[in-house]
């Protein structure tokens, strides 16, 4: 357990840091978000995904609802779901660039919804990952090293999984569970392995090299 760096936990500082010095994410709050590993989806190291739906968690189409994810007693707005190619197919740099991209999906409102001008139908991907890489060499130049550590972390790490994940319902016909908390989530281990390919674009170097080093322990 020493040599296991708690990923959730290095996820949720970076992202506090990134809101505190990056004025374009701003608006994120960390206590709202929800940090977990996933499975496989094709090419993704990440998603992100509203935890419940603007108007009293309901969809205007189709009546759908989500249930309530409160984690130490806050209602929780997104998911973010990391991917095994985060883990074992990613630079460290690619991997903090992933966690920006997720960000920046977020409504500037920060109210559990996606903001409507940035999803990838709009904003094409082209133009939307070089938003990103500006995030990226802007926060780069002035993140402290201790949050960037974690990322170029070599072997087992702990990571938040569920154990019973929520889905999309139907009230009328829905008799599953309507909140879920910590009792449904473990903490499980990921292997990680940093990709020998080239750097997130338009990275320093120097920055990469004095900052994106392996980790000591991350104690919660």
């Amino acid at each position: 357990m020493r040599d296991r760096p708690n990923l959730t936990l290095a996820v949720k500082r970076l992202v506090r840091d990134v809101a505190k010095r990056l004025p374009e994410l701003a608006h994120v709050r960390a206590s709202r978000i929800l940090v977990v590993a996933g499975e496989a989806r094709r090419t993704s190291r990440a998603t992100i995904r509203p935890a419940h739906y603007r108007t009293s968690r309901r969809r205007a189409a189709g009546g759908a609802m989500k249930p309530l994810v409160r984690i130490k007693g806050r209602k929780i707005l997104y998911v973010i779901t990391l991917r095994p190619l985060w883990f074992v197919a990613s630079t460290p740099e690619q991997r903090v660039a992933t966690i920006l991209h997720e960000l920046y999906h977020a409504s500037t409102r920060f109210d559990g919804t996606l903001h409507s001008g940035r999803r990838h139908g709009r904003l094409p991907l082209r133009k939307y990952n070089r938003r990103v890489q500006a995030l990226l060499r802007k926060y780069l130049a002035v993140a402290p090293a201790e949050i960037l550590a974690p990322f170029a972390h070599q072997g087992e790490a702990r990571v938040r999984m569920w154990l019973e994940g929520p889905g999309s319902f139907q009230d009328a016909e829905y008799v599953g569970r309507r909140i879920y908390t910590e009792q449904q989530l473990f903490y499980g281990v990921a292997i990680m392995r940093s990709s020998k390919g080239r750097k997130a674009s338009g990275s320093r170097e120097k920055a990469s090299g004095s900052k994106l080093q392996p980790p000591g322990r991350l104690r919660e």
